[in-house]
């Protein structure tokens, strides 16, 4: 004789079982499901009297499921030998009950923890909170973000509150300001904050005319377009500070201080290292993080090798070896504080030098023989040009002059001279910082172009859906905040966002309805998915 028994297992849920007494012993027929609330137990306990009573319904489910499991935590077992049926099947046989709708709702959890922990609740919004995650995991419209969110288990807002919402998170809403000192207090939490990292890039838009913002400009894809420029600071680790944004057409020397002082002021920052790129090296840059009282490390122009290795060029020529690939000189500018008819290279200090900043200038083979095969093509390309054989608009070591194109000789010497040589110019003395410590610093810089490959790849950040000033500054404030959950999904993981997204979306939970009822049985959750979702429900993990 057939009977229904509760069993509770050793995750705290209540299994739900058929059984029946064969030899003195219990056997199981079928296992129905394990229930964790009230209503799941009723649902169960009256499908299975109804097995009972109509054997031949057969068994409910159809595709494999697991327990209902909390995503951000492992799935308890059940008791060993408590039973060995297959788990409860999820996808309906018999008309006793259907799915309504499957959700990727693992997957929104797990980054709405992230974005919990970051600090980012302050806002308060919960729209703000679902452009964000919606961003992470699949970039679109504004208009188009409703399939997301509804994919990912979320009922939508409507496109009208949408909007409403990116209205506030606009320049006058103060959401940029709030995300940016959560972020800023989750990097001086989990590490430091002494040196940070900037550089900028071109977002451009399919636009006929310009406006007030959205200017052409310089374009290193030499595109013609309407552009912004945009600013981003990131510390040693990638993990963005601070964003902003400026008309297409500045320069973007002119973006650094801007930023760097928006940033200082905020947090009331008194020491701090900033590392830029080359492009940033101008007088009026260096000479202003200076006098805010900031150090700065900045990539110099190999054609400044020259004047800043005057002394060496004269004593040793162009012999350079790795084994002595350090030199430590004063940058001079219009200063002659580089005497070259005196054979021992001079050591900067801010009081025996103080019309010029350090400048450390480093050797490396594997750079030289990058350089030199860059110069054969490029070598090249120029005789090809003179010769008529091809046609460029502004062709390296190529003259023109009265209308005809000849090779520039000297120019082509003077950079097989320099080939293997980099460039780094400071403010911070060799007694505080030595030379090594100072170029690996700047190498760090590849942790802000990662981001920005995240944020313009991954995140979409161009505003193609944007017009006005406003909704762009929006835009970029939705994809500053997506940038900082997909930094922290990645130091927690060692995964990238998209290898992430890709990995846990297919988790696919169902919504049963049944008996005038409903209830959500989540996926199972397969070991490697299971080990990302343990990291990410870690908070602890040091920036």
């Amino acid at each position: 004789m057939a009977f229904v028994r509760r069993v509770r297992t050793a995750s705290g849920a209540t299994a739900v079982q058929i059984a029946e007494y064969v030899a003195g012993r219990q056997r199981i027929v079928a296992h129905v499901g394990s229930a964790h609330t009230e209503v799941e137990l009723g649902v169960l306990l009256e499908r299975a009297r109804e097995l009972l009573a109509d054997p031949a319904q057969g068994v409910l489910f159809a595709v494999e499921a697991a327990p209902r499991v909390t995503p951000l935590a492992k799935p308890a077992e059940a008791t060993p030998g408590l039973f060995d049926e297959p788990r409860p099947r999820v996808g309906v046989r018999g008309g006793a009950g259907r799915v309504v709708s499957t959700d990727s709702r693992v997957l929104y959890d797990a980054l709405a923890g992230v974005y919990a922990d970051l600090g980012f609740g302050v806002l308060g919004d919960a729209v703000f909170a679902d452009l964000v995650i919606a961003r992470v995991v699949e970039p679109t419209s504004l208009l188009d973000a409703g399939r997301v969110l509804t994919d990912l288990g979320r009922r939508t807002a409507s496109y009208a509150t949408m909007k409403r919402t990116l209205t506030r998170a606009g320049p006058d809403g103060g959401y940029r300001d709030r995300v940016a000192e959560a972020c800023f207090a989750h990097v001086v939490a989990g590490g430091d904050i002494t040196l940070c990292l900037y550089d900028v890039t071109t977002l451009y838009f399919e636009a006929e005319k310009e406006d007030e913002l959205r200017k052409v400009g310089y374009s290193k894809e030499r595109r013609v377009d309407p552009q912004i420029v945009v600013g981003l600071l990131v510390d040693r680790g990638g993990f963005p500070l601070e964003i902003g944004c400026f008309a297409g057409n500045q320069a973007k020397t002119t973006t650094i201080i801007p930023i760097i002082t928006a940033f200082q002021a905020r947090h009331r920052v008194a020491d701090m290292v900033v590392v830029a790129d080359a492009g940033m090296l101008s007088a009026s840059n260096l000479r202003k993080l200076d006098e805010a009282g900031l150090r700065f490390i900045v990539g110099s122009r190999v054609t400044k090798a020259p004047i800043d290795l005057a002394s060496h060029f004269h004593w040793h020529g162009d012999a350079f070896t790795e084994a002595s690939h350090r030199h430590h000189h004063p940058k001079t500018g219009h200063h002659n504080e580089n005497n070259k008819a005196v054979r021992a290279e001079p050591l900067w200090n801010p009081h025996t030098h103080p019309g010029s900043w350090r400048a450390v200038w480093a050797y490396s083979h594997k750079r030289a023989v990058r350089d030199r095969r860059t110069l054969a093509a490029q070598e090249e390309r120029a005789r090809a040009v003179v010769d008529g054989q091809k046609t460029a608009r502004t062709p390296r070591f190529v003259k023109t002059s009265n209308g005809s194109q000849t090779l520039d000789q000297v120019s082509l010497e003077r950079a097989r001279r320099l080939v293997g040589l980099k460039g780094y110019v400071t403010n911070i003395a060799d007694t505080v910082m030595p030379a090594g410590e100072v170029i690996s610093s700047y190498h760090d810089l590849w942790q802000v172009e990662a981001s920005f490959r995240m944020s313009k790849n991954d995140l979409a950040a161009r505003p193609m859906f944007h017009r006005t000033h406003d909704a762009i500054e929006a835009h970029l404030t939705i994809v500053f905040a997506a940038l900082a959950v997909s930094r922290e999904v990645q130091n927690r993981t060692g995964l990238s966002i998209r290898n992430v997204v890709r990995q846990l979306r297919p988790l696919r939970s169902a919504t049963i309805a049944i008996n005038g009822t409903s209830h959500t049985l989540l996926p199972a959750i397969p070991t490697d998915q299971q080990t990302i979702l343990d990291a990410l429900n870690r908070s602890d993990v040091t920036h």
